[in-house]
């Protein structure tokens, strides 16, 4: 399959399913994490990226804060903008490549949630990471969350499974190759007697090989979490919540 795949497969039914599967209660209590994982000021700049339909930044925007999300799906980035300019919030919306972020030490903070990070070939990784750093002051922190990390998914890998989201059903097929250590996953969504299928992959890390991948940009590991109570990370925990800091230039 195509190393791009995520520049066509974020648009349509994909997104529905997303929208579908993201409550208000899971933002806010994200973004409840987000505040004291970050310990911005008030009225801090916010990188979210990718952002894609921007509820993290709207929602911290609602609470005062100058967010800025990136994301390559121009159907999420219109959707987020349209909601913060109805609500008159200060928020914008950039459609791009997380690898190519324009800004240098603007931002008092950012994050990369849900399981976007791993999308890239890791060579590309290694190209965000640093991109990122970048757009960070000294001292600002950067939030990754991912259930894509080695000892959160490998132990408990289904190679099939069925999933039903309001008019949506869909089916995940995984495949995972130990010589590159990647996820294959093909989607199959059926709404109203139709079906359609897209292919994805991801790059699987673990959590020693992240933590370098960060260290390697300038960004020193602070914790390590497996849920929004700070419970500490372990092998099978659902999800990786990492919070780390710009000690140098990366």
């Amino acid at each position: 399959m195509e190393s791009n795949w995520y520049e066509h497969f974020f648009q349509g039914i994909a997104l529905d399913v997303w929208r579908k599967a993201m409550s208000p209660a899971q933002t806010q209590a994200e973004v409840d994490f987000l505040r004291k994982a970050l310990e911005p000021a008030p009225g801090a700049r916010l990188l979210d990226v990718p952002c894609g339909n921007g509820r993290h930044s709207v929602e911290l925007a609602a609470r005062g804060y100058q967010t800025t999300g990136v994301d390559i799906s121009g159907e999420f980035i219109g959707e987020a903008q349209g909601q913060a300019t109805a609500s008159g919030l200060h928020a914008e919306f950039l459609q791009g490549d997380m690898r190519h972020l324009p800004w240098q030490s603007e931002f008092d903070g950012a994050f990369c949630l849900g399981n976007s990070f791993g999308y890239l070939e890791h060579p590309a990784t290694v190209e965000f990471l640093s991109a990122l750093s970048r757009t960070l002051k000294p001292g600002a922190r950067f939030v990754l969350e991912t259930g894509m990390a080695a000892e959160s998914i490998l132990p408990k890998l289904q190679e099939r499974g069925w999933m039903q989201l309001d008019d949506i059903l869909f089916l995940s097929s995984r495949r995972y190759e130990a010589a590159e250590s990647r996820l294959y996953i093909q989607y199959t969504f059926v709404r109203d007697g139709k079906r359609e299928t897209r292919e994805a992959s991801q790059q699987v890390y673990t959590v020693a090989e992240i933590q370098r991948l960060l260290e390697q940009a300038g960004l020193g590991t602070l914790a390590l979490y497996g849920s929004l109570d700070r419970q500490p990370y372990q092998v099978g925990s659902p999800r990786l919540i990492l919070v780390a800091e710009k000690t140098r230039e990366g």
